[in-house]
């Protein structure tokens, strides 16, 4: 099988890559970076599946900028919409089969029952990056067919009673993505836990946003384990949308303060609201994601995976 994952370069391209490589019953994979995938070029996706007719495409190439698709929601719509959507046309006219990487931000994240989303909920995205990804997701869908609720519920189906008929797309939203390579939440906190202490000031630490913190490396291997099931059983066992995190939630300072203890970082924090920090774009308060079953049973708690995180940049030395 030949699989080409987009956005190869990125904290979950880089994680995928390396996990397919792995896989026996993958025997190719494509890296498609720019400047080959250019998510900006109307062109790219149709050239490069009917170049390297692969069987199946990973589409994690996605522009992540929240704060930058606040400022420009048209180069969002672009990066994050369209061109998921031309992806899809090029996929499902060649017979390729296609996975697309979406968000928690699909959802406004303002619901106040305590329930995380499902993958069957209705959403209804609040900011640009959302509006674009979620746009994505029905381009997709639009694409191969799939605009039935069925298509919806398909991942938390028994397996006798999934449609023998599920086209061969898959949508996995996912959340907080923290690893490797990149400034991410854990880097950046330890960033301004240094400055901080600098400065001699507590850090403030937003503690009304909440999510599920998600280790690229174990979102790869859901992936993967999503691809060898196709493989092994196909694609109406893994057809639909799939809510794939980490177990577990937590707040933004309760996070923080993970990361600050497992580095050994003492620096005093402070409570804050998001109203404190202005940005330009506004985060789902309450973003946090139901898993749907995966083969290989849910990912282990975020904390288990940010502790192997912190030792693997121990032993690197990474800043």
């Amino acid at each position: 099988m030949r699989v080409a994952v987009t956005g190869a370069g990125g904290r979950l391209g880089t994680a995928l890559a390396g996990r397919l490589s792995d896989s026996p019953l993958v025997d190719e994979v494509l890296a498609w970076d720019l400047p080959e995938h250019d998510l900006d070029d109307p062109e790219s996706a149709m050239r490069l599946v009917r170049l390297h007719h692969p069987d199946l495409v990973i589409h994690a190439a996605a522009w992540t900028d929240v704060d930058g698709c606040a400022r420009d929601p048209g180069r969002a719509l672009r990066r994050n919409g369209t061109a998921t959507g031309e992806m899809a046309q090029a996929c499902a006219a060649s017979g390729s089969a296609l996975i697309a990487v979406s968000t928690n931000e699909v959802f406004d994240g303002l619901r106040t029952d305590g329930r995380p989303y499902a993958a069957t909920d209705r959403p209804g995205p609040a900011n640009a990056y959302g509006i674009a990804k979620l746009a994505g997701e029905r381009l997709a869908r639009a694409a191969f067919g799939a605009t039935g609720s069925d298509f919806e519920a398909a991942s938390t189906a028994a397996p006798e009673a999934r449609a023998t008929a599920t086209p061969p797309l898959a949508i996995v939203r996912t959340a907080w993505l923290f690893g490797p390579p990149g400034a991410d939440f854990p880097t950046k906190i330890l960033a301004a836990a240094k400055r901080s202490a600098a400065a001699g000031r507590a850090l403030d630490l937003v503690s009304d946003e909440f999510g599920c913190p998600t280790y690229a490396p174990d979102l790869a291997a859901a992936i993967v384990s999503l691809v060898d099931l196709a493989l092994k059983s196909g694609w109406s066992a893994v057809g639909g949308i799939h809510h794939v995190v980490n177990d577990g939630h937590a707040s933004r300072a309760e996070w923080a303060r993970e990361v600050l203890r497992l580095a050994g970082v003492g620096v005093a924090t402070r409570d804050v609201p998001m109203s404190a920090w202005p940005r330009p774009s506004t985060p789902p308060p309450w973003g946090v994601l139901e898993p749907t079953p995966l083969p290989g049973g849910q990912l282990r708690n975020w904390q288990e995976a940010l502790a192997q995180y912190a030792t693997i940049r121990a032993m690197t030395q990474e800043p």
